[in-house]
């Protein structure tokens, strides 16, 4: 993986999946006040630079084979809508867990369900991974359909297991095995 340049993808809905890079600094920084965002996926404020730094730390977990993120944007679009990625990535236990989120301007087109699916085909046919996991609140019932049109099966809820701005949540956990028979999107 970290020897390897980071690959981009073309999605199904038309969007594609490039590494992220030092001009969309100010787009993720923005996300950061994004109130779906921040009530779901715990991003903190960010500074033009803390992006831009934070930017830089995911190109060096990438060549450190600890993770993978991803910018969901427009074919040749230099402003992101969204995100996906895999973290705690363990190439020699085969795990790793996404995470994701998507600006107003990328939901509503099955945008997440078909990301999640291709870099889940990635992850485990390409990068030789045997699990993946997704966990989210119990309450993001949006981002359980995600888990679910992708293929990954509800294994069960981790009780008060993330604590998100308003307190302690319950947490479902998706996963998809090797083997796991691979989800149609009807596209």
């Amino acid at each position: 993986m970290g020897r390897a340049e980071q690959p981009a993808f073309r999605l199904a809905c038309g969007l594609e999946l490039r590494p992220w890079c030092a001009e969309d600094a100010q787009v993720l920084a923005d996300a950061c006040r994004d109130p779906d965002v921040q009530r779901w996926n715990r991003p903190g404020e960010l500074s033009l630079e803390a992006a831009r730094a934070r930017i830089g730390r995911w190109e060096k977990r990438w060549q450190d084979e600890a993770a993978a993120i991803w910018a969901i944007a427009e074919p040749g679009a230099t402003s992101p809508v969204g995100l996906i990625g895999l973290s705690d990535v363990d190439l020699g236990g085969g795990s790793a867990e996404f995470l994701y989120w998507l600006l107003p301007g990328g939901r509503g087109r099955g945008a997440m369900a078909d990301a999640v699916l291709r870099i889940s085909r990635w992850a485990l046919d390409d990068l030789g991974l045997h699990r993946l996991r997704i966990t989210h609140s119990v309450a993001n019932t949006a981002s359980c359909r995600v888990a679910e049109k992708a293929g990954f099966t509800l294994e069960g809820t981790m009780r008060s297991a993330l604590l998100h701005h308003d307190g302690w949540h319950d947490e479902h956990l998706h996963a998809r095995v090797q083997g796991d028979d691979w989800p149609d999107l009807g596209r």
